[in-house]
């Protein structure tokens, strides 16, 4: 595994600097691939939580059952991303894995976090607050669902999905890829399909964003933050109280 394509060594570069000893502890968990197809799931919610997974290529999500049969979609995964910190604590899994287009993902036991929580305190540190931030992302995505209108909804998912992987691609401007059905969306946003199939054409209409197949560009991204009060939690971490090494 080369550091050149490691996308958890990207993300993880943008907070701190990596030294060689960073480094290789990083690439003892990319070691082991597995590839998934389109519509996978990589594990079910209630299986033993024995395994965390980088994503090395693809797009997956987390999701829960409703009691009614829907479905909520709890999370995005994208490159970079290492799947499964929050059932760490626990001995099973809270939600499933599905694979939202084919995938690679590298698998690792949660007990390889010992030697870097042994030997690192500084990466032990930014995981830790990789992991706590996510946790108020969580909190800002419950306030665009509970309290936004479609459009609205719409649009902060998308500004933050694209805040999110300029982390890994620097050179990434005003257009995403974006490998997910409207059912998919709609299953995140609490939204119905036909809800999201009429918010993006009048998106589109509006000239607020553009579509061409998987490709979504962001027209008028400054607009759309002021609609939806949306705040970059990715682009900057305060790592002021981090261990020196």
């Amino acid at each position: 595994m080369s550091v050149r394509s490691s996308c958890l060594v990207t993300k993880l570069s943008h907070y701190i600097a990596l030294d060689d000893g960073h480094k290789a502890q990083l690439a003892s968990l990319e070691k082991a691939e597995r590839d998934y197809g389109e519509g996978t799931e990589v594990y079910q919610n209630g299986d033993t939580a024995k395994d965390l997974y980088v994503v090395k290529t693809g797009w997956l999500y987390s999701y829960t059952d409703l009691p009614d049969g829907r479905r909520q979609i709890v999370k995005i995964h994208h490159p970079g991303d290492i799947i499964g910190f929050p059932d760490v604590a626990l001995k099973h899994m809270t939600t499933t894995l599905c694979a939202a287009e084919a995938v690679t993902l590298c698998p690792f036991p949660k007990s390889s976090l010992d030697v870097i929580l042994r030997e690192s305190p500084r990466l032990s540190a930014l995981l830790l607050s990789i992991g706590l931030r996510d946790q108020v992302v969580f909190i800002d995505l419950l306030r665009a669902m509970g309290r936004m209108k479609a459009q609205e909804r719409v649009a902060y998912m998308l500004l933050d999905l694209i805040a999110r992987l300029r982390i890994t691609n620097h050179k990434m401007t005003d257009t995403i890829r974006l490998p997910l059905t409207q059912s998919q969306i709609g299953d995140y946003l609490g939204l119905t399909n036909v809800y999201i199939s009429r918010t993006l054409i009048k998106m589109e209409e509006d000239g607020l964003i553009l579509r061409q197949g998987d490709r979504m560009q962001i027209l008028r991204e400054d607009e759309l933050s002021d609609m939806t009060d949306f705040r970059d939690r990715y682009a900057d971490m305060d790592t002021s109280w981090f261990p020196g090494h």
